[in-house]
C-alpha cells in the first residue's frame, strides 16, 4: 500500500535524485497557526482579568466617594454628628467591620484566572531556539530575495494582506541574534536600521548606546576600522564612562597607528584590499550553489531561446490510452524540456487537499536531511520542516490519489515505504531500488516566493494550487539524472502546502524499459 508523508517546510531543502514511492506534504505555516489561536486565547483571558480589576477598582472608588462625603460632614461638627446615636453606631460598625471588608477587597488577587491560563498555555510557547530560528529564517529571506532592511522593516512586501512593520527594538533583536552567530554582516545591517529608526524619531525601549556597542564591533570585525572608530566615538559622546567603548577606542587607535606606520611607503596592502573585498558580503559557506539558487528563487533563471520555447506544448493527456482518461483526459503542459518536467492542471480537488491536510496535521514531526560526514539523517538549520506519513489504507482519498498518479504516470506506485526510515540505509532495507521519478502536488497558491528550482539547468517551477509537476530522476538506463537536483525556495509572503510522491525503480521493469545508452 503506497504511503503519504506530510511535511511542514519553512526555509529550503536540496533533494538529490533518490527514489521511493511515498507522498510528502509540506507547509510553510504548520503549527504556527495553533500559536495564533493560543495568543488569541491569552488576549481574551487578559481582557477578562482587566474587567475584573476594573470592577474591583469601581467598588473601591464608590466606597471612597461615599466615605469622603460622610467624613467631610462629620469633621466639620464632630460632637454634633456623634450626638446622633445612629451615627455613633455606624462609625463603630464601619471601623470594626466594613473597613476590614474593604481591606480584603483591596488585597484580593484578581489575576488567578489569567495566571492559571498562562501556566497552561506556556507549555506550547516557543523557546529561545525557536525565536532564533525565526530570526534566521527572516535573514535568509532577506538574502534570497535581495531585500534591504528598510523594505523588510516597513513590511513593504509583494502580495501582503496583513501589513506589519518592525520596531527599532525588533531590528535590534535581529541584529543581536546575528551577532551571536558571528554573522557580523547582518548584525551591521540590522543595528544600522535600528539606529536609523531611532534617529527618525521612533520612541523605543532600546537605547542608542546599546545599538552602537554592537554596531561598532560588527563593523570592526568586517575590517572597516575607520567606521568602527567613528561609531565608538559617537557612543562615548552619549556615555563617556562606557568601559568597553573606551577600551575599544584605545585598541582601534593603536591598530590604526600600526597600519599607518606600515603603509607610509606603500599603497594599500593586500590585507587591506582583502578586508575591503570581504566586507558587505553575507555568509554563504554552507551551500556552494547558493548564489544560483537565490537567483532562481527570485525568478532570475535561465531564459529559454525562442527555438526551445516552441518545443513546449500544452495538451489533453489520457495517460497513454488509460481507459479512465480516454473519454476524460486531463490538462497537461510542458514546464521544461531537458530534463522534461510536465505540469498537470486541476489534478487534485480542494476537498481532497483539505482532507489530506487534516489527516497530516496531527502527526507532523521534524524532517531530516542526509549528513554526508556522518552518513546519518539529521536536522538542518536551512531545512526547518516537519513530516508525517499517511498510508493509502488510512483514507480512501489518499488511496484514490495514489491510484491517480499510477494511472497518469504508467508507473507502479505499490513499492512504497509504510513508515519513515531514519536509517541511512533505508533504501537497501526496502529492496525497492532508487527513486525513479517524482510527482509533486501544489496544494496552495503562494503570494510571493516558494518556487521549486533546478539549479543545474536554471529552471524555476512556481506553485499553483490544484496542479502537480512530474519528472524522472533516473535515465532509462538507471543512471541518476543530476539535472533533476532541486530545491524548495522559502515562502516570502503567504503559505505553502505541497506534497510529493517518490516512485521506486522496482516494479517498473516492464513499464519503463532500460536502454543501452547510459544517458538515455
Amino acid at each position: 500500500m503506497a504511503s503519504v508523508k506530510v511535511w511542514c517546510i519553512l526555509v529550503l531543502s536540496f533533494l538529490l535524485p533518490h527514489s521511493y514511492a511515498h507522498m510528502d506534504f509540506f507547509t510553510s505555516i504548520g503549527h504556527m497557526t495553533d500559536l495564533i489561536n493560543t495568543e488569541k486565547d491569552l488576549v481574551t483571558s487578559l481582557k477578562d482579568y482587566i474587567k475584573a480589576e476594573e470592577s474591583k477598582l469601581e467598588q473601591i472608588k464608590k466606597w471612597a466617594e461615599k466615605l469622603d462625603q460622610l467624613t467631610d460632614t462629620a469633621t466639620k461638627d464632630p460632637e454634633g454628628f456623634l450626638g446622633h446615636p445612629v451615627n455613633a453606631f455606624k462609625l463603630m460598625k464601619r471601623l470594626n467591620t466594613e473597613w476590614g471588608e474593604l481591606e480584603n477587597l483591596v488585597l484580593k488577587d484578581m489575576s488567578d484566572g489569567f495566571i492559571s491560563n498562562m501556566t497552561i498555555q506556556r507549555q506550547y510557547f516557543p523557546n529561545d531556539e525557536d525565536q532564533a530560528g525565526a530570526a534566521k529564517a527572516l535573514l535568509r529571506l532577506q538574502d534570497t530575495y535581495n531585500l534591504d532592511t528598510d523594505t523588510l522593516s516597513r513590511g513593504n512586501l509583494p502580495g501582503v494582506k496583513h501589513k506589519s512593520f518592525l520596531t527599532a527594538e525588533d531590528c535590534f533583536e535581529l541584529g543581536k541574534i546575528a551577532y551571536t552567530e558571528a554573522d557580523y554582516y547582518h548584525t551591521e545591517l540590522w543595528m544600522e536600521q535600528a539606529l536609523k529608526q531611532l534617529d527618525d524619531g521612533e520612541v523605543s525601549t532600546v537605547d542608542r548606546v546599546s545599538i552602537l556597542d554592537y554596531l561598532s564591533y560588527a563593523v570592526y570585525q568586517q575590517g572597516d576600522l575607520d567606521k568602527a572608530m567613528m561609531l565608538t566615538k559617537r557612543l562615548l559622546e552619549l556615555d563617556p564612562e562606557h568601559q568597553r567603548a573606551n577600551g575599544n577606542l584605545k585598541y582601534f587607535e593603536y591598530i590604526m597607528s600600526k597600519e599607518k606606520e606600515a603603509n607610509k611607503s606603500t599603497t594599500k596592502t593586500d590585507s587591506q584590499t582583502d578586508k575591503e573585498t570581504k566586507k558587505k558580503e553575507p555568509n554563504k559557506d554552507y551551500l556552494p550553489e547558493r548564489q544560483k539558487y537565490e537567483m532562481l528563487c527570485r525568478g532570475e533563471g535561465l531564459r529559454m531561446t525562442p527555438r526551445r520555447q516552441k518545443k513546449l506544448f500544452c495538451r489533453y493527456y489520457n495517460g497513454n490510452q488509460n481507459p479512465k482518461y480516454v473519454l476524460g483526459p486531463v490538462k497537461q503542459e510542458d514546464e521544461w524540456d531537458k530534463p522534461r518536467i510536465v505540469r498537470f492542471l486541476e489534478i487534485i480537488s480542494d476537498e481532497e487537499i483539505e482532507t489530506v491536510k487534516e489527516l497530516a496535521k496531527p502527526r507532523l514531526s521534524r524532517a531530516t536531511v542526509h549528513d554526508p560526514q556522518t552518513g546519518k539523517l539529521t536536522t538542518a538549520h536551512y531545512r526547518v520542516s516537519k513530516s508525517a506519513w499517511l498510508s493509502g489504507y488510512e483514507s480512501p482519498v489518499v488511496s484514490r490519489i495514489n491510484l491517480r498518479i499510477q494511472d497518469l504516470t504508467g508507473l507502479d506506485v505499490s513499492t512504497a515505504e509504510e513508515l519513515q526510515k531514519d536509517e541511512p540505509d533505508a533504501f537497501k532495507e526496502l529492496g525497492t531500488g532508487n527513486r525513479i521519478a517524482t510527482w509533486l502536488f501544489y496544494m496552495s497558491d503562494v503570494s510571493a516566493g516558494g518556487a521549486t528550482v533546478f539549479p543545474e539547468v536554471g529552471a524555476s517551477v512556481w506553485p499553483k494550487k490544484g496542479t502537480a509537476v512530474f519528472w524522472y530522476n533516473l535515465f532509462p538506463s538507471g543512471e541518476g539524472d543530476y539535472s533533476t537536483r532541486h530545491a524548495a525556495c522559502p515562502v516570502l509572503v503567504g503559505n505553502k502546502w505541497v506534497s510529493n510522491k517518490w516512485i521506486h525503480e522496482r516494479g517498473q521493469e516492464f513499464r519503463r524499459r532500460c536502454t543501452l545508452s547510459e544517458l538515455e
